[in-house]
């Protein structure tokens, strides 16, 4: 499975921006998908899920601002950011797991396929 990100940029604070993640490959296998993001000197976190199912769940610090999403049909994942933040600036990666359906993943460890990452920088 190989997963592009795009959709990065420069957005001011209060602005929005929508990332994609097309997913190739063995993808009949991909069942959760997911969002981190890695700001310089910190450590990956999680930001968002969606199980094969369509079942949610975001990080404390983007729920209400941030929607997840995937349309199968068209193998891809999306991630909505409004109301973005100076705090928000960060490499957001897209990931694939293989290993459990229906339930969502938040567990770094549980996702097999990792994107190469995009890059969203938010000014003040």
């Amino acid at each position: 499975v190989q997963l592009v990100e795009s959709g990065g940029g420069l957005v001011q604070a209060g602005g929005s921006l929508r990332l994609s993640c097309a997913a190739s490959g063995s993808i009949f296998s991909i069942t959760a998908m997911g969002w981190y993001r890695q700001a310089p000197g910190k450590e990956r976190e999680f930001v968002a899920t969606i199980s094969d199912g369509g079942s949610t769940y975001y990080a404390d610090s983007v729920r209400g601002r941030f929607t997840i999403s995937r349309d199968n049909a068209k193998n891809t994942l999306y991630l909505q950011m409004n109301s973005l933040k100076p705090e928000d600036t960060a490499m957001y990666y897209c990931a694939a797991s293989a290993r459990y359906t229906i339930v969502v993943v938040t567990t770094q460890s549980e996702y097999d396929y990792w994107g190469q990452g995009t890059q969203v920088t938010v000014s003040s």
